[in-house]
């Protein structure tokens, strides 16, 4: 059974060389909204192959990359259309089938790239040389890099993984590279027979995830507190957005990413805590498939309001954020993948 896994790596560069991959950064990204408007402007293309013919050369002669960058670009943004024409298709049945009146606007304009993150191809682009020191490709060729990182991940890229494709990422907050390594991994696959002890685990709103076992132990986790912090960052955020300012878009970049990242540590303490806790175990998760469509709220009107009650415009549309913007789906992978390494099994099984 193959599992893949990210090892972060921190790069420990000189000011020569942090020059050298952020100018290898900006050019990628400049490269990346080339091809995605030569993609709009000739039928919003998603075949990596027509993309790679009609802009390989310009992107050598505007951006000075190397080959196998050139090549990465085209495919990374047919990548994106594809994914963009799938939320197409499924927002055009769903508009069909009356689950919505919205129409998709992901395709009315070229998708921008903002983020300059690098898609580097092991081998070609990067090498690991001894002594924990890793070869990057630049505009200007290529450097020797020192990397520190998490002990078992660095033990498993000298021996024992398979290594794949890499992502060069930049903190700009820290001022800080690192390299994001993929890692394939060869584990025992369990079967069910072989674990003797079965979980089921249910997400929802009140309780982020509970678990009942067959002897009927169960164990809540509440979101009362994470929640609260989501809805501050959104009373703020839209604070903000009303206000428009410069200074409160400048405010906007500093605090976008943080409630994605109060969510995604949530979820991932809540995985950890059931997949220790249950270890050699046949985990069961409900199938969310279609959920928004099968519990979409209904639109209750009050004839009178009693003093001091909230508004029940705002309150339904708290509820659905709230019914909405929760990760769930991130929490079952992240279950899937820590229950492969720790040698259980997590399956997807009717909700009844």
């Amino acid at each position: 059974m193959q599992q893949i896994i990210t090892a972060k790596l921190k790069l420990l560069t000189t000011p020569e060389q942090g020059q050298l991959l952020r100018q290898t950064q900006l050019a990628y990204r400049d490269a990346l909204n080339y091809v995605s408007r030569y993609a709009f402007e000739h039928g919003k293309l998603s075949n990596h192959e027509r993309l790679q013919k009609g802009t390989y050369d310009d992107i050598r002669l505007l951006y000075k990359l190397p080959s196998q960058m050139a090549c990465n670009v085209p495919r990374q943004v047919g990548a994106t259309y594809k994914g963009l024409w799938t939320k197409l298709k499924k927002n055009i049945e769903h508009r069909k089938a009356g689950y919505t009146k919205k129409h998709y606007k992901g395709l009315d304009k070229p998708p921008k790239y903002l983020s300059p993150t690098v898609t580097y191809n092991y081998g070609y682009d990067y090498t690991f040389k001894p002594g924990q020191q890793v070869s990057v490709l630049t505009l200007q060729g290529r450097i020797i890099v020192s990397y520190q990182g998490y002990e078992p991940h660095v033990a498993l890229i000298h021996h024992g993984a398979t290594i794949g494709g890499a992502k060069l990422w930049y903190d700009k907050a820290h001022k800080q590279f690192y390299l994001l390594v993929s890692l394939e991994l060869e584990i025992p696959e369990p079967t069910p027979e072989m674990l003797p002890t079965v979980v089921g685990v249910d997400v929802g709103q009140r309780y982020l995830a509970t678990t009942a076992t067959l002897s009927n132990q169960s164990r809540f986790y509440p979101g009362k507190r994470v929640r609260a912090k989501a809805d501050h960052y959104a009373r703020l955020r839209k604070r903000l957005q009303k206000k428009g300012t410069r200074s409160a878009k400048r405010r906007m970049l500093t605090l976008s990413g943080r409630e994605r990242r109060l969510k995604l540590q949530a979820n991932h303490r809540i995985a950890k805590s059931i997949i220790v806790s249950h270890p050699h175990t046949l985990i069961g998760l409900e199938d969310l498939t279609g959920i928004r469509e099968r519990t979409k709220r209904r639109r209750k009107r009050r004839k009178k309001q009693g003093k001091g009650t909230e508004p029940v415009s705002k309150k339904a549309r708290r509820a659905n954020r709230h019914a909405s913007q929760w990760a769930f789906a991130e929490l079952h992978n992240m279950l899937s993948y820590k229950a492969a390494l720790a040698g259980s099994l997590a399956i997807k099984v009717d909700a009844d």
